[in-house]
């Protein structure tokens, strides 16, 4: 006879104090569990914190709430210019390096500054641009110095000429940019240019005229006319009118005839080298009318002698 023995069943072993879960309980997904623990731990008991936790999350939470509301409501660079400035950051000195024509109240007047500016609240990228606004300022370079000190360098733009474009006078560079419009006479040296387009035209053509500096030390103003070609407006008023083209054989028949003749010492009113075949002088009204009573007085003569024949 043979005796049957069934197979016996594994044992599931439980942690103690567990009871064992049926098939059908529910369970958290792994990512949630850190979580439930943790508030079943604060719930129960089982963690504590610090004494005055309480207090400093709630000023934490203040603070971030002041500072979130200052930041919408655009308060932020005013709260930290006061607290700097208390913490003794003001700005006390300016040091200004390389302006002949900017004057530093200018700057100082540009950049807003008063006795409550911190320098650890100055934005200098903006500081630049303020300062770069004014019309001398080619570049600048702005630097802090703490605690109260701010360095300021300057290129300044410079002056080539004076432009008259109707009653306006305008400082130029060479370039014929606008400089700023002219306030005084210590720029009186430079040379004058007048009309529409001139101040573009002005550097190339002075340049070009720099070869009879003889003629050049005599010019008042240079006028341009039509856009196309230059009058020459001479210190004794005589007006010597220049071609499109070809200026140098012009001015070579202008110095021949100086030469010779005296030509711009004489009384007369213009000069008109536009032609090459012929060069036309204008007379001054007041030696026009000297030349007609002398035509008359020869015309006289002239009938008086044939009355005697």
């Amino acid at each position: 006879m043979f005796a049957l023995r069934g197979r016996r069943g594994k044992r599931v072993r439980h942690p103690l104090g567990v009871a064992a879960e049926p098939d059908d309980a529910f369970v958290l997904p792994r990512p949630l569990r850190r979580g439930v623990r943790l508030l079943v731990s604060l719930g129960t008991g089982r963690i504590r914190f610090p004494n005055h936790t309480g207090t400093f999350s709630a000023a934490a939470f203040l603070l971030a709430t002041g500072l979130y509301g200052m930041s919408i409501g655009g308060h932020t660079q005013n709260f930290a210019q006061a607290s700097t400035t208390a913490a003794g950051f003001a700005i006390e000195d300016v040091r200004v390096s390389g302006n002949e024509q900017t004057s530093e109240i200018d700057i100082l007047q540009q950049l807003g500054l008063d006795g409550a500016t911190s320098l650890v609240a100055l934005d200098i990228a903006e500081a630049r641009r303020l300062i770069g606004e004014l019309p001398w300022v080619e570049s600048v370079t702005v630097r802090k110095v703490y605690p109260g000190t701010i360095e300021v360098n300057l290129t300044e733009r410079k002056a080539f000429g004076i432009w008259q474009h109707g009653s306006d006078l305008s400082l130029i560079e060479r370039s014929g940019s606008v400089i700023a419009p002219l306030r005084d006479n210590k720029f009186a040296n430079l040379p004058l240019f007048v009309g529409r387009d001139a101040e573009t035209a002005a550097a190339g053509f002075y340049d070009e005229f720099s070869r009879w500096p003889e003629f050049r030390s005599r010019v008042k103003a240079f006028v341009r006319v039509a856009g196309r070609r230059w009058d020459l407006r001479l210190d004794n008023g005589i007006i010597v009118r220049l071609p499109e083209r070809d200026v140098a054989r012009a001015m070579k028949v202008l110095a021949e005839m100086e030469e010779a003749h005296r030509l711009l010492e004489r009384d007369i009113a213009a000069v008109d080298l536009r032609l090459e075949d012929r060069t036309t002088i204008q007379l001054t009204p007041e030696a026009v009318a000297r030349r007609e009573i002398a035509l008359k007085a020869r015309e006289k003569m002239l009938k008086a002698q044939e009355k005697r024949i």
